[in-house]
């Protein structure tokens, strides 16, 4: 199925606020991503990734036929972590399974290499999400370690993982 990575814009509200509002992604995202996504949550996402500065990130829509469908982005670290950046993302439920996710980081990471002084793009996984852990892994990320007990979701003490990629 076929995509293109793009700025996002107050028209896709509605639909991000529709793909977002899923607790099957919430359960594998950072606390900070709201179960249920209102729409209020969708336009303040929005406008934070158009308020951000360009020189510190690069968020993205997935966008299928037209309509927002995930999101991506890389965003960089501060500190002694300035030539790291972040990777995270999430994709709609219809659409797991069918190889967009790993060509939309593939893609990403290719543009956030060549736009930033950055010399690794990592992501942290939960251990038990084996659809993203697989997305990463064939997109070139390497497994460089567990953290065990590392993460507190929903009640549960998780490990996570420490994947990266390093600039060619």
């Amino acid at each position: 199925m076929d995509f293109i990575l793009r700025e996002w814009t107050e028209e896709d509200a509605e639909t991000l606020a529709a793909c977002a509002n899923n607790p099957k992604i919430a359960a594998n995202l950072r606390d900070v991503f709201p179960c249920p996504y209102t729409l209020a949550d969708a336009r303040a996402y929005i406008n934070g990734c158009a308020a951000g500065p360009e020189e510190k990130q690069l968020c993205r829509a997935i966008a299928i036929d037209g309509q927002a469908a995930g999101s991506i982005g890389v965003f960089l670290g501060d500190d002694v972590y300035r030539r790291s950046g972040e990777l995270g993302y999430w994709l709609a439920e219809p659409y797991w399974g069918q190889g967009i996710m790993t060509r939309a980081v593939e893609q990403i990471c290719r543009e956030a290499f060549d736009r930033f002084v950055i010399d690794r793009i990592y992501a942290e996984p939960f251990a038990r999400n084996q659809g993203s852990r697989r997305v990463l892994e064939k997109a070139g990320f390497r497994l460089e370690g567990v953290m065990r007990k590392g993460v507190y979701k929903n009640g549960e003490t998780l490990d996570y993982c420490m994947y990266a990629l390093l600039r060619p």
